[in-house]
């Protein structure tokens, strides 16, 4: 089932799935809802924003367990009338769970038809050369020379899955040439028709042995050049128009010296809301009428707000009780045991300027990390 929405009142129910639904319940939250969350973790800052919680089956490396996804949101739901599902990262790979999603309950995000389309590596590429949107070069057979070429994991999120490419590079994955330059990120609201630009960002990597482009954080640019931005608008609109994205969405970019390189696009409230939601325009109101057909208002910003991973480099069998300071969220609780790699928390900074807030998030992540036996990557 597929929106328009019933008219929303005060502190409606909304059901949230995604593999951290943290950042979605704290959204919901500013925007006047009650979030009923399933997610992998139900880490403490999740049960404190939501009204109800469960756990998925499942890990951040295979991701969601789509067994019992249904069965559990509708023991969520079970007491409530929720207005719609809107889902976080874990089904990028898995978007037949969408679809079965749709059937059960309303749903306040893109069609599972529209994330096959965007995430398909050969047909994005091929849409992005039909509308003149520049992009690397794909392919899915090994390149006979690998230097200068990524493998990815079709659909996957986060940048663990991203490598050089050495050879073969497996079931699901493809290749993609490498493009040198910084990473951009946009964050919009589309409406099926057109796209609207909330804001831009830049990402940077947090690298570990195995893991040399995994997500480190990003930070919210205070301007971005006004000719740029129009170009990226409306390569954004055409993308929208011809797939038929709806809310919330985002899309990377690398910037080198040949200009923008559309990268991927995630279709779903992604890494960047943190920074770029506002008490006086709630995003998820937005993405909300964005869905529904109606106006829709795009936030102003002031200053820069940055967001970063902390990360554990060793493997931690029991994980230390920490007296979490303000600006951080996602909290490992304390007793669990961690892989390497694992993400302890999520720390936040607002400063004057991209740079500054930046900086500051590294130095909390350093900071911080003395807490776990100073392994920090």
């Amino acid at each position: 089932m597929h929106l328009p929405l019933p008219a929303t009142s005060p502190n409606s129910a909304i059901l949230i799935a995604a593999i951290s639904g943290r950042s979605l319940a704290a959204a919901a939250r500013r925007a006047g809802f009650r979030p009923l969350v399933a997610d992998l973790f139900n880490d403490a800052d999740t049960l404190a924003l939501a009204d109800r919680a469960v756990k998925l089956a499942g890990n951040l490396r295979g991701g969601i367990d789509d067994e019992r996804i249904i069965e559990a949101l509708a023991d969520l739901a079970r007491d409530d009338r929720p207005l719609a599902v809107i889902y976080g990262s874990g089904f990028e790979r898995k978007s037949e769970m969408i679809d079965i999603i749709a059937g059960r309950f309303m749903l306040a995000g893109n069609s599972g038809k529209t994330v096959r389309l965007v995430k398909d590596p050969q047909g994005l590429a091929a849409l992005c050369d039909e509308l003149d949107i520049p992009h690397p070069e794909i392919r899915i057979d090994p390149p006979a020379n690998p230097k200068g070429w990524l493998t990815k994991l079709a659909g996957g999120a986060g940048g663990s899955h991203v490598k050089r490419a050495k050879g073969d590079a497996g079931a699901e994955h493809y290749f993609q040439r490498f493009v040198a330059g910084k990473n951009i990120s946009v964050l919009f609201v589309a409406d099926r028709r057109k796209a609207h630009i909330v804001g831009f960002s830049r990402q940077w990597s947090s690298p570990s042995r195995h893991t040399p482009y995994r997500y480190g954080g990003a930070v919210r640019l205070r301007r971005f050049e006004r000719s740029k931005t129009s170009k990226v608008e409306g390569w954004l609109t055409a993308l929208t128009g011809r797939t038929g994205l709806a809310g919330l969405n985002s899309a990377d970019f690398i910037e080198g010296d040949g200009g923008l390189h559309l990268i991927e696009i995630n279709p779903r409230p992604g890494a960047t809301l943190d920074i770029f939601d506002s008490d006086h325009t709630p995003l998820l109101r937005e993405h909300l009428r964005a869905i529904m057909g109606a106006d829709i208002s795009v936030p102003e910003y002031s200053g820069s707000a940055a967001s970063g991973i902390a990360y554990t480099a060793k493997a931690i069998n029991v994980f230390p009780k920490i007296d979490w300071p303000a600006l951080t969220a996602d909290h490992q609780m304390s007793g669990t045991t961690l892989a390497a790699g694992d993400p302890v928390c999520t720390v936040f900074a607002t400063a004057p300027s991209a740079a500054a807030a930046m900086r500051a998030v590294k130095d909390r992540i350093k900071e911080l990390s003395i807490n776990w036996r100073g392994d920090f990557p």
